[in-house]
C-alpha cells in the first residue's frame, strides 16, 4: 500500500484498490499520475501455487475483502475506487468519473463529448483486435495478426486522425491534455500497454501526425514518467 504526498484540504480523498498489477486499474493510475492528484494506492498482493496456473492462484487480502463484503458495490471484484468514503466499481466507470474530477474532459461540454467519441474509437479498435485474438487457427491467426498491424491498425488510426475537432495541438481535443489523449496513448505507445506487439503499435501512428504529436507529448509529461520510473515490472 502507498500514498502520495499530502492533499490541499479542498481536494477530495481518493483511494484506489487494485491487485498489484498494471491490468485493469492502470488507467485511472495513468489519469492521476497526469493530472498530478495525489491519491491512495492500494496493492493487493497474490500469488501462484503453479507458476502460471490461475486455479492455483492465492489472493488472501482481496478474499478476506470479499467475504466481508467490501466488495459488495463492484461485484465481488476490483478495481474499486473510494472518494471520501464513498464507493464505486466497474473499471470503466472509475475511468469516466475520474475523467471528469480530474479535469481531463476538455474544457466545454462540447468539448468533453469529442473526447468521450474518441474513448469510443479506442474501444472500437480494441474490439477489432479481439476479433483477431480469438482466431482458433494458428496459421489463419498469424496471418490475421500481421495484416491487423502492417495494415487493419494503421487505417484504424489514419480514420480516427480523421475524425479529429480543429486543436491548437499537440492534444486531440482542445490545448490541454485530456482522457481521449491518455487513451491512445495507453493503446499505441504505453510501456506495457494494450498490445503486446509494442514496434508495431508505435509503427501504426507514424503517418498520422496529430496522434503521433498527442501520443507523444503524454509520454513527455514529466510527472508521468515520474510515475513510470517508480512503477515496478508487471506481466500483466
Amino acid at each position: 500500500m502507498g500514498s502520495c504526498e499530502s492533499r490541499p484540504a479542498t481536494m477530495p480523498s481518493y483511494k484506489l484498490t487494485y491487485f498489484d498489477i498494471r491490468g485493469l486499474a492502470e488507467p485511472a493510475r495513468i489519469m492521476f499520475a497526469v493530472a498530478q492528484v495525489p491519491y491512495e494506492d492500494v496493492r493487493l498482493s497474490f500469488s501462484f501455487g503453479t507458476p502460471g496456473d490461475f486455479s492455483t492462484i492465492k489472493r488472501p487480502e482481496f478474499d478476506a475483502m470479499k467475504a466481508s463484503g467490501a466488495l459488495d458495490v463492484s461485484l465481488g471484484k476490483v478495481p474499486l475506487l473510494e472518494v471520501d468514503g464513498k464507493q464505486v466499481g466497474q473499471s470503466k466507470a472509475i475511468e469516466r468519473f475520474l475523467a471528469r474530477e480530474l479535469g481531463l474532459m476538455g474544457s466545454s461540454p462540447v468539448e468533453a463529448a469529442q473526447v468521450d467519441q474518441l474513448g469510443e474509437t479506442v474501444r472500437d479498435i480494441k474490439d477489432a483486435y479481439q476479433k483477431v485474438r480469438g482466431i482458433q487457427n494458428e496459421d489463419e491467426k498469424k496471418k490475421a495478426m500481421d495484416k491487423w498491424f502492417a495494415e487493419d491498425l494503421p487505417n484504424w488510426v489514419k480514420l480516427a486522425e480523421k475524425s479529429l475537432p480543429p486543436s491548437p495541438g499537440p492534444f486531440l481535443v482542445g490545448s490541454k491534455v485530456s482522457a481521449a489523449d491518455v487513451g491512445f496513448y495507453m493503446l499505441l505507445l504505453a510501456p506495457g500497454g494494450f498490445f503486446d506487439n509494442t514496434e508495431g503499435a508505435k509503427a501504426s501512428f507514424q503517418k498520422s501526425p496529430k496522434i503521433k504529436a498527442a501520443v507523444e507529448a503524454v509520454d513527455a509529461l514529466p510527472q508521468l514518467q515520474a510515475y513510470l520510473s517508480k512503477r515496478k515490472p508487471s506481466p500483466f
